[in-house]
């Protein structure tokens, strides 16, 4: 879609070298293990207007909005702030051809957070909750000239108890500008009749196979529908099956190479919908054999293994802001900057922190080989109280089965809409193989029933860890004893019949003039003045403090944080990405020697 009468930019106080593709921002296929060749990019420049919630459909537009940035992002065009009374259109028109057999869905990446889709004056759908994929199949409301998508969000933000992760209306500190409206890409894709509608990948490294669960749309019944699976690597064809669609299909692979940091070998997968002999469909995808658990040392520690083998994770918690784009980053290098950043300091893995990325970011650590740990972006109330009781003791807990007014989850709809959004999260990240641990609350932000949580996430996934509750009131559940230490000495804690991990530590500050949100304010937790200095505390506290606990049990180390956010200044990086706070071949050495600590 041309760009024509598109609005002058508005004044960026940071921003990031990456320029924007246009015409089409973000134009990669957005599914990358359900990959599909007929579809079609809606990305760019969009109509808007923002209206009094009580409104009706606008009777004219106010201008054009850049998707698929939020209205509060610079790049977006807009730079205006939602607010909860209010209700954000979109419109914006496409032709496409659906002809006889084929059908055409309406794919968004993520819309945050409430939200309406017309289409040619039909009402076809609507969807809650703002992190997710959803889809409509609009074969129906199609005109076959011209089409028209009009969409209408709301998004309080954090004035109320939904999932938000750090957004927040009133940015500072750890929180910040809320994103609101349409921040992952907006696509068509045309399908046949029936078609494979998402896939389930389970590998087995010990036993050699990977098991295929299918789900299809389906206009004629189950009854003759096969799946067929053909998996490839390095070119080479290595294995092949066909089974009957809803039942398991198991696919062995010989000689198996295991995924690992060091070694992230990918098999190539495609997979062919049949019926009576005849290709309905046909999506390309890819898989890791790999296996995520924990076992006892010889010293009776609980170790985390990959493929069997105790292995120490060190990483960064990353928060996933840009300054010019917020949740969306400017381009997919941009994007691709972070995490290759992180590999080259020697991480071997990093923490999604209360926020779920696109696919192409997961596919992104799959092939670099960075492990992740998955937070769910919280809702509920934070308890003031609690912040700062937990800011300085780790020893504190309360039964979190008690009290949901405390941490905002007193309305029981609402408590059912986090369980609801948790399952969608781990069954539409369950195939990515980088995801090795789960983790519904973090510093007890709305945090409730834990326990049962922890239970109900490990029973739709087996296959990987739990982080019942990261470093808050623990409950005692989950794979992980969750630390996060950031005032006082880094000290084992009691240990017990789980891994020991600081899942958050650190965040050493330095302000780097010219590479800041704000001049006159900054946050962290110990401040330097110099880059020199920041890299001596910074080697001094992995040597003296955290080397040690490795011998004492710890398993896993998260440090606070990739980048700057905003006025958080405690970033290997700044927030434009543009100083390296530390030099890399110092960072990859110190974080090379942690790893490498533990089988040493």
């Amino acid at each position: 879609m041309e760009a024509e009468g598109a609005p002058k930019a508005k004044p960026v106080r940071l921003s990031t070298r990456w320029q924007v593709d246009e015409p089409i921002p973000l134009p990669e296929y957005p599914r990358p293990q359900l990959v599909r060749e007929n579809w079609q990019n809606l990305n760019g420049w969009w109509k808007f207007a923002i209206l009094p919630a009580e409104a009706g459909q606008p009777a004219t537009w106010q201008g054009r909005i850049r998707v698929p940035y939020a209205p509060e992002s610079a790049l977006s065009g807009v730079g205006r702030v939602l607010q909860p009374g209010e209700r954000l259109w979109y419109q914006r028109k496409f032709t496409v051809e659906a002809g006889a057999g084929e059908r055409l869905l309406l794919h968004f990446g993520a819309v945050d957070h409430d939200c309406q889709v017309w289409l040619n004056g039909d009402l076809i759908g609507e969807h809650h909750g703002g992190y997710l994929p959803f889809s409509f199949d609009i074969t129906n409301a199609l005109d076959k000239a011209e089409n028209e998508i009009v969409l209408a969000v709301q998004d309080a933000s954090d004035s109320t108890s939904d999932q938000r992760g750090k957004q927040t209306l009133r940015p500072g500190g750890i929180w910040y500008t809320p994103v609101s409206g349409i921040w992952q890409t907006v696509w068509l894709e045309l399908m046949p009749l029936e078609y494979l509608r998402s896939v389930r990948l389970t590998p087995a490294l010990a036993g050699g196979t990977l098991t295929i669960n299918a789900d299809v749309a389906t206009e004629g019944g189950l009854d003759g529908l096969v799946v067929e699976a053909e998996a490839r690597l390095d070119g080479q064809v290595v294995a092949e099956a066909e089974g009957a669609v809803g039942q398991d299909l198991v696919l062995g692979i010989p000689d198996a190479r295991a995924w690992h940091p060091d070694h992230p070998t990918l098999y190539d997968l495609r997979l062919r919908l049949k019926r009576a002999g005849k290709v309905l469909d046909q999506v390309e995808s890819y898989f890791a054999m790999r296996d995520y658990s924990r076992k006892r040392d010889v010293d009776g520690f609980w170790r985390f293994t990959l493929n069997g083998q105790p292995l120490f994770l060190f990483g960064p918690l990353d928060q996933g802001y840009y300054p010019d784009g917020l949740y969306t980053p400017p381009s997919e290098a941009a994007m691709l900057y972070d995490l290759e950043y992180a590999k080259r300091i020697g991480c071997n893995m990093v923490r999604k922190h209360v926020k779920v990325e696109p696919a192409r970011w997961y596919a992104t650590c799959d092939r670099l080989g960075l492990i992740v740990w998955q937070d769910f972006p919280n809702g509920g109330r934070v308890s003031a109280a609690s912040v700062a009781l937990n800011g300085f003791t780790t020893a504190f807990r309360r039964d979190d089965r008690q009290g949901y007014k405390r941490f905002g989850r007193e309305n029981a709809a609402n408590r059912t809409a986090f369980e609801a959004e948790l399952r969608e999260m781990v069954a539409c990240l369950y195939s990515a193989p980088s995801v090795a641990a789960w983790v519904p609350f973090n510093e007890s932000w709305g945090q409730f029933d834990a326990m049962r949580i922890a239970s109900m996430v490990r029973a739709l996934d087996p296959t990987r860890l739990v982080d019942h509750a990261s470093g808050w009131f623990d409950q005692g559940g989950g794979d992980f004893n969750s630390q996060h230490i950031y005032f006082s000495r880094l000290k084992a804690p009691r240990l017990d019949h789980r891994l020991f991990a600081l899942s958050e530590f650190g965040g050493y500050s330095l302000k780097i003039a010219g590479h800041v949100w704000d001049e006159n304010k900054k946050f962290g937790y110990r401040f330097f003045d110099t880059p020199a200095e920041l890299t001596r505390a910074y080697l001094a506290l992995l040597t003296e403090q955290v080397k040690p606990l490795i011998r004492q049990g710890l398993a896993a180390a998260i440090y606070t944080q990739t980048t700057d956010v905003e006025t958080e200044i405690n970033g290997y990086l700044t927030y434009d990405r543009e100083v390296e706070k530390m030099d890399t071949n110092l960072l990859l050495q110190a974080h090379q020697d942690l790893i490498q600590s533990l089988s040493s």
